[in-house]
């Protein structure tokens, strides 16, 4: 990584079946070894599945699954005089999508189910309700930033 100026955001081309880029962005995450289309029919599949359950349009509950993810604040080991304290920070927009992401798919392969968009429909229609793993682990950051909010003057 530079060491003076961040190189530049790329542009993320919005999925051809939805026109989402978070779609994309997802299915990206979700991807192993190079295997798009594999990728884009597991998320197709899973959507489909949260629009026979949930009864409503698919990309709202995946967006909507992203917004009770995303954390707000998390915490940042810093050291000062010899001691590393966890310092709260609040989490700039785009990494907090990133790890939004990256926590759904987590949960998603832990869960126990048949297939792959079984689970992660589960994991999106959970997420979505404000329940699972992922929203779990949302709950457990924000408790931790909390806990250390003496060390918040450290930032």
């Amino acid at each position: 990584m530079p060491r003076r100026k961040s190189p530049p955001k790329r542009e993320v081309a919005p999925d051809p079946k939805y026109n989402s880029t978070h779609l994309t962005m997802f299915i990206n995450r979700m991807m192993r070894g190079g295997k798009r289309s594999l990728s884009q029919r597991i998320m197709y599949n899973a959507l489909e599945l949260v629009e026979e359950r949930a009864k409503r349009n698919p990309v709202e509950v995946f967006e909507q699954a992203l917004r009770n993810v995303t954390p707000a604040i998390e915490v940042k080991p810093m050291r000062v005089g010899g001691a590393t304290y966890q310092v709260p920070v609040e989490v700039p927009h785009d990494r907090a999508i990133s790890v939004a992401m990256r926590w759904l798919l987590e949960s998603a392969r832990a869960r126990g189910g048949r297939n792959m968009s079984e689970k992660l429909a589960n994991e999106l229609l959970d997420a979505m309700n404000g329940q699972g793993a992922s929203v779990k682990k949302k709950d457990d950051t924000h408790r931790m930033a909390e806990a250390n909010r003496a060390f918040a003057h450290f930032r």
